[in-house]
Protein backbone atom coordinates (compact mmCIF):
# COMPACT_ATOMS: atom_id res chain seq x y z
CA UNK A 1 0.00 0.00 0.00
CA UNK A 2 3.29 2.39 0.79
CA UNK A 3 5.03 1.59 -2.32
CA UNK A 4 4.65 4.98 -3.70
CA UNK A 5 6.39 6.22 -0.77
CA UNK A 6 9.17 4.36 -1.48
CA UNK A 7 12.09 6.43 -2.52
CA UNK A 8 15.81 4.74 -3.77
CA UNK A 9 19.25 6.03 -3.58
CA UNK A 10 18.40 6.74 -7.51
CA UNK A 11 15.37 8.87 -6.79
CA UNK A 12 18.07 10.92 -4.16
CA UNK A 13 20.49 11.12 -6.88
CA UNK A 14 18.05 12.06 -9.49
CA UNK A 15 16.17 14.45 -7.37
CA UNK A 16 19.55 15.80 -6.60
CA UNK A 17 21.20 16.41 -9.56
CA UNK A 18 17.88 18.00 -11.07
CA UNK A 19 17.84 20.55 -8.06
CA UNK A 20 21.27 21.48 -8.62
CA UNK A 21 20.74 22.51 -12.13
CA UNK A 22 17.75 24.13 -11.71
CA UNK A 23 20.09 26.06 -9.02
CA UNK A 24 23.22 26.73 -11.19
CA UNK A 25 20.44 27.89 -13.70
CA UNK A 26 19.16 30.42 -11.41
CA UNK A 27 22.50 31.93 -10.74
CA UNK A 28 22.99 32.23 -14.18
CA UNK A 29 19.70 33.79 -15.41
CA UNK A 30 19.12 36.28 -11.62
CA UNK A 31 19.25 40.23 -12.34
CA UNK A 32 18.69 39.31 -16.30
CA UNK A 33 15.90 39.48 -18.08
CA UNK A 34 15.81 35.97 -19.12
CA UNK A 35 14.62 35.35 -15.59
CA UNK A 36 11.36 36.72 -16.52
CA UNK A 37 10.96 34.90 -19.22
CA UNK A 38 11.62 31.98 -17.39
CA UNK A 39 8.93 32.23 -15.18
CA UNK A 40 6.59 32.52 -18.04
CA UNK A 41 7.68 29.59 -19.55
CA UNK A 42 7.21 27.57 -16.39
CA UNK A 43 3.93 29.26 -16.15
CA UNK A 44 2.79 28.33 -19.72
CA UNK A 45 4.22 24.62 -18.17
CA UNK A 46 1.77 24.43 -15.79
CA UNK A 47 -0.85 25.40 -17.17
CA UNK A 48 -0.55 22.76 -19.80
CA UNK A 49 -0.24 20.50 -17.84
CA UNK A 50 -3.32 21.48 -15.39
CA UNK A 51 -5.01 21.79 -18.68
CA UNK A 52 -4.17 18.66 -19.73
CA UNK A 53 -4.95 16.59 -16.50
CA UNK A 54 -8.37 18.32 -16.72
CA UNK A 55 -8.92 16.59 -20.48
CA UNK A 56 -9.32 20.90 -21.78
CA UNK A 57 -8.29 19.30 -25.31
CA UNK A 58 -8.56 22.11 -27.17
CA UNK A 59 -6.18 24.34 -24.45
CA UNK A 60 -4.08 21.63 -23.97
CA UNK A 61 -3.84 21.07 -27.77
CA UNK A 62 -2.53 24.12 -28.63
CA UNK A 63 -0.43 24.95 -25.45
CA UNK A 64 1.30 21.60 -26.09
CA UNK A 65 2.19 22.82 -29.84
CA UNK A 66 3.50 25.87 -28.51
CA UNK A 67 6.00 24.38 -26.40
CA UNK A 68 7.19 22.03 -28.76
CA UNK A 69 8.20 24.63 -31.00
CA UNK A 70 9.25 26.76 -28.38
CA UNK A 71 11.79 24.56 -27.42
CA UNK A 72 13.95 25.74 -30.57
CA UNK A 73 13.09 29.10 -29.81
CA UNK A 74 14.21 28.90 -26.00
CA UNK A 75 17.48 27.65 -27.83
CA UNK A 76 18.13 31.28 -29.82
CA UNK A 77 16.27 32.99 -26.98
CA UNK A 78 19.04 31.33 -24.06
CA UNK A 79 21.79 30.97 -26.42
CA UNK A 80 24.23 33.26 -24.28
CA UNK A 81 22.58 31.68 -20.60
CA UNK A 82 22.94 28.19 -22.32
CA UNK A 83 26.39 29.55 -23.23
CA UNK A 84 27.16 30.75 -19.70
CA UNK A 85 25.82 26.95 -17.98
CA UNK A 86 27.83 24.82 -20.64
CA UNK A 87 31.19 27.11 -19.62
CA UNK A 88 29.94 26.52 -16.00
CA UNK A 89 29.90 23.09 -16.31
CA UNK A 90 33.60 22.64 -17.93
CA UNK A 91 35.16 25.22 -15.65
CA UNK A 92 38.11 23.71 -13.93
CA UNK A 93 36.38 25.46 -10.42
CA UNK A 94 32.91 23.17 -10.70
CA UNK A 95 35.13 19.85 -9.63
CA UNK A 96 37.30 21.71 -6.99
CA UNK A 97 37.30 20.85 -3.59
CA UNK A 98 33.55 19.83 -3.71
CA UNK A 99 33.17 23.75 -3.34
CA UNK A 100 29.55 23.54 -5.78
CA UNK A 101 27.84 20.88 -3.58
CA UNK A 102 28.79 23.53 -0.14
CA UNK A 103 27.34 26.46 -2.62
CA UNK A 104 24.09 24.32 -3.07
CA UNK A 105 23.33 23.56 0.35
CA UNK A 106 24.56 27.02 1.71
CA UNK A 107 21.32 28.58 -0.43
CA UNK A 108 19.47 26.25 2.02
CA UNK A 109 20.41 27.22 5.49
CA UNK A 110 20.00 30.57 3.75
CA UNK A 111 24.15 31.20 4.29
CA UNK A 112 26.26 32.93 1.72
CA UNK A 113 29.87 32.34 0.81
CA UNK A 114 31.72 35.24 -0.40
CA UNK A 115 34.96 35.56 -2.95
CA UNK A 116 37.50 37.48 -0.25
CA UNK A 117 38.57 40.27 -2.83
CA UNK A 118 40.06 43.56 -1.48
CA UNK A 119 37.25 45.61 -3.10
CA UNK A 120 38.38 48.70 -1.65
CA UNK A 121 41.59 48.62 -3.20
CA UNK A 122 40.41 47.89 -6.83
CA UNK A 123 37.79 50.96 -6.47
CA UNK A 124 40.26 53.23 -4.90
CA UNK A 125 42.75 52.37 -7.90
CA UNK A 126 39.90 53.02 -10.40
CA UNK A 127 39.09 56.53 -9.21
CA UNK A 128 42.55 57.76 -9.30
CA UNK A 129 43.23 56.09 -13.16
CA UNK A 130 40.01 58.18 -13.76
CA UNK A 131 41.29 61.30 -12.04
CA UNK A 132 43.93 60.75 -14.89
CA UNK A 133 41.98 59.71 -17.90
CA UNK A 134 44.12 56.59 -17.47
CA UNK A 135 41.64 53.71 -19.60
CA UNK A 136 41.70 50.12 -17.51
CA UNK A 137 40.20 46.88 -17.78
CA UNK A 138 39.30 44.84 -14.89
CA UNK A 139 37.66 41.57 -14.71
CA UNK A 140 37.16 39.46 -11.91
CA UNK A 141 36.61 35.75 -11.79
CA UNK A 142 33.53 34.38 -9.99
CA UNK A 143 32.61 30.44 -10.52
CA UNK A 144 33.43 30.43 -14.53
CA UNK A 145 37.24 29.80 -14.88
CA UNK A 146 39.09 32.00 -16.91
CA UNK A 147 42.27 29.84 -17.23
CA UNK A 148 42.11 29.86 -21.07
CA UNK A 149 42.11 33.80 -20.99
CA UNK A 150 45.02 33.71 -18.77
CA UNK A 151 47.17 31.69 -21.30
CA UNK A 152 46.82 35.13 -23.58
CA UNK A 153 48.57 37.32 -21.42
CA UNK A 154 51.13 37.01 -18.87
CA UNK A 155 50.74 34.61 -15.89
CA UNK A 156 51.53 37.02 -11.91
CA UNK A 157 50.95 36.04 -8.66
CA UNK A 158 50.70 39.58 -7.31
CA UNK A 159 48.30 40.23 -4.11
CA UNK A 160 46.05 43.06 -5.15
CA UNK A 161 47.08 46.55 -3.51
CA UNK A 162 46.27 50.03 -4.89
CA UNK A 163 49.78 51.04 -6.02
CA UNK A 164 50.19 48.08 -8.06
CA UNK A 165 47.28 48.59 -10.12
CA UNK A 166 47.91 51.87 -10.51
CA UNK A 167 51.01 51.07 -11.93
CA UNK A 168 49.80 48.47 -14.49
CA UNK A 169 47.80 50.59 -16.19
CA UNK A 170 50.18 53.85 -15.76
CA UNK A 171 50.58 54.56 -19.82
CA UNK A 172 54.40 54.55 -19.89
CA UNK A 173 54.19 50.77 -18.40
CA UNK A 174 54.61 47.74 -20.90
CA UNK A 175 51.81 46.11 -19.06
CA UNK A 176 48.98 48.74 -19.36
CA UNK A 177 47.69 46.95 -22.97
CA UNK A 178 45.20 44.59 -22.28
CA UNK A 179 43.11 43.72 -19.47
CA UNK A 180 44.17 42.25 -15.87
CA UNK A 181 42.23 39.39 -14.20
CA UNK A 182 41.32 39.15 -10.58
CA UNK A 183 40.86 35.43 -8.65
CA UNK A 184 41.21 35.10 -4.86
CA UNK A 185 42.47 38.32 -3.85
CA UNK A 186 45.18 38.00 -6.21
CA UNK A 187 45.66 39.23 -10.06
CA UNK A 188 46.81 36.28 -11.47
CA UNK A 189 47.38 37.98 -15.28
CA UNK A 190 48.21 40.80 -17.18
CA UNK A 191 47.73 42.00 -20.65
CA UNK A 192 45.21 39.76 -21.66
CA UNK A 193 43.18 39.62 -24.95
CA UNK A 194 39.54 39.60 -24.48
CA UNK A 195 36.77 38.23 -27.07
CA UNK A 196 35.32 41.66 -28.29
CA UNK A 197 31.12 41.95 -28.35
CA UNK A 198 28.95 42.86 -31.12
CA UNK A 199 26.22 43.51 -29.34
CA UNK A 200 24.14 46.69 -30.93
CA UNK A 201 22.99 47.66 -27.18
CA UNK A 202 26.49 49.18 -26.85
CA UNK A 203 26.16 52.84 -27.48
CA UNK A 204 28.26 54.29 -30.44
CA UNK A 205 30.88 56.56 -27.94
CA UNK A 206 32.03 53.06 -26.87
CA UNK A 207 35.23 52.04 -28.21
CA UNK A 208 36.87 48.68 -27.99
CA UNK A 209 37.73 48.53 -24.44
CA UNK A 210 34.11 48.72 -23.55
CA UNK A 211 33.42 45.90 -26.02
CA UNK A 212 35.60 43.97 -24.70
CA UNK A 213 34.14 44.36 -21.22
CA UNK A 214 30.93 43.92 -22.73
CA UNK A 215 32.93 40.48 -24.77
CA UNK A 216 34.03 38.57 -21.57
CA UNK A 217 30.66 39.80 -19.41
CA UNK A 218 28.33 38.08 -22.33
CA UNK A 219 30.08 34.63 -22.40
CA UNK A 220 30.94 33.99 -18.69
CA UNK A 221 29.99 35.00 -15.27
CA UNK A 222 32.38 37.39 -14.82
CA UNK A 223 32.27 41.26 -13.25
CA UNK A 224 34.06 44.03 -15.23
CA UNK A 225 35.46 47.63 -14.08
CA UNK A 226 36.62 49.75 -17.01
CA UNK A 227 38.02 53.47 -16.76
CA UNK A 228 37.38 55.50 -20.48
CA UNK A 229 40.45 56.76 -21.28
CA UNK A 230 38.85 59.28 -22.99
CA UNK A 231 35.97 60.80 -20.19
CA UNK A 232 37.45 59.28 -16.88
CA UNK A 233 34.13 57.63 -16.48
CA UNK A 234 34.08 54.29 -14.56
CA UNK A 235 31.58 51.58 -16.13
CA UNK A 236 30.53 48.10 -14.47
CA UNK A 237 29.82 45.32 -16.63
CA UNK A 238 28.12 41.56 -15.61
CA UNK A 239 26.03 39.56 -17.54
CA UNK A 240 26.23 41.16 -21.01
CA UNK A 241 24.82 44.79 -19.37
CA UNK A 242 26.68 47.74 -18.73
CA UNK A 243 26.10 50.03 -15.49
CA UNK A 244 27.05 53.20 -14.39
CA UNK A 245 26.48 54.43 -10.36
CA UNK A 246 26.47 57.77 -9.10
CA UNK A 247 28.87 57.31 -6.61
CA UNK A 248 32.27 54.83 -5.59
CA UNK A 249 29.97 53.74 -2.49
CA UNK A 250 27.22 52.11 -4.52
CA UNK A 251 29.87 50.52 -7.04
CA UNK A 252 31.31 49.10 -4.28
CA UNK A 253 28.21 47.93 -2.65
CA UNK A 254 27.32 46.64 -5.69
CA UNK A 255 30.02 44.64 -6.04
CA UNK A 256 30.32 43.11 -2.45
CA UNK A 257 26.90 41.79 -3.06
CA UNK A 258 27.51 40.45 -7.22
CA UNK A 259 30.52 38.27 -4.92
CA UNK A 260 28.23 36.77 -2.82
CA UNK A 261 27.23 33.24 -3.86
Amino acid sequence: MLDFLEISFADFVDISVVAILLYYLYKLIKGTGAINIFIGIVVIYIIWKLTDALNMQLVSGILGSFISVGFFALIVVFRAEIRKFLLLIGSTRFNKNYSNIKLFFNIIKNDTTNIKIDIDSVISACKDLASTNTGAIIVIERQNSLDYLKHSGLSTEIKINKAIIESIFFKNSPLHDGAILIRDNQIIATKVVLPVSDSKELPARFGLRHRAGMGISEKTDALVLIVSEETGKISYFKNGNFFYFETLHLLNEEISKDLSL
